[in-house]
């Protein structure tokens, strides 16, 4: 069993290297800011990085957070040599490159999962839920995996500035919608019974960025990450009331902020503290 002690030994920052039991040989680097005054009963909060795969950074972007909001954070690192490409990362290593399922294990969609379960296995947290907050390429691996039906101890989600999305239908394949996964409306109903957080930064419109999604399908879900982000939310609540269910998600816009990772996650703290110790 991997001791996750170290995660938790000491105020401020620490780390750990990890493997998914499925996936030996593909290091993740776990890395937490633990509050000063944390105990079992602190709320466990799962922070992924973006496309620059810096988990180091958004550990640091929520260190000088986690005092007052009283949050464990947990920044997992899904280095570039062990899960190349969107495919492993944004997209959860859940098919082959010909289309073919992978059995579940071996989805990284799992990590937040497997490292919870182990907490509790070994007393560190009394909390029977966590949450998880990603920003642009993290924001996408948040919402996929919790649409996927990973979300079985997960209190709620945010995905902040996702540069694509796995839209809420049927219709539409994965990844860029649930077509396909074997998903079907019961499932959907439960998926929109589920708390998700969409962020979206108002000033997040910049189309000329290397790592804007600009091909056929990203750009039919709209012109900038903020209008994709809408267009997601209207298309979930549009579902939800096809299938005669009201829709929990939420949108939320970040007046004046672009695709910035440091204040999406000074906005997220203030807006997350409350719910997660309810």
């Amino acid at each position: 069993m991997i001791d996750l002690r170290p995660l938790f030994a000491q105020p401020g920052r620490n780390e750990i290297d990890i493997e998914l039991p499925a996936l030996p040989g593909r290091r993740i680097v776990l890395r937490s800011a633990r509050p000063r005054h944390w105990t079992g009963a602190t709320p466990i909060l799962f922070v992924h990085h973006g496309v620059n795969r810096n988990g180091a950074d958004y550990r640091d972007y929520w260190l000088p957070l986690v005092d007052d909001a009283d949050l464990m954070i947990i920044a997992p690192e899904f280095p570039d040599a062990g899960f190349p490409r969107a495919a492993w990362y944004n997209f959860g290593n859940r098919a082959t490159t010909a289309g073919r399922e992978k059995p579940r294990a071996e989805w990284t969609y799992g990590l937040d999962e497997y490292v919870f379960g182990l907490m509790r296995e070994q007393d560190l947290t009394r909390r029977r839920t966590y949450s998880a907050w990603g920003h642009s390429a993290g924001g996408q691996f948040v919402h996929r995996m919790i649409e996927l039906g990973l979300r079985e101890n997960m209190r709620m989600a945010v995905t902040a500035n996702a540069g694509t999305y796995a839209m809420p239908t049927l219709d539409v394949a994965y990844p860029f919608g649930l077509g396909g996964t074997g998903l079907g409306d019961d499932d959907l109903r439960r998926l929109f019974r589920f708390k998700l957080m969409v962020m979206a930064g108002t000033a997040d419109i910049d189309t000329t960025s290397k790592n804007f999604p600009r091909d056929k399908a990203a750009m039919a879900q709209g012109p900038t990450r903020y209008a994709r982000a809408h267009n997601f939310i209207a298309m979930a609540r549009a579902q939800a009331a096809r299938l005669g269910v009201k829709c929990a998600w939420t949108i939320v816009d970040v007046e004046d902020v672009g695709h910035d990772g440091k204040r999406m996650a000074e906005a997220s703290a203030r807006i997350l503290t409350a719910p997660l110790h309810t």
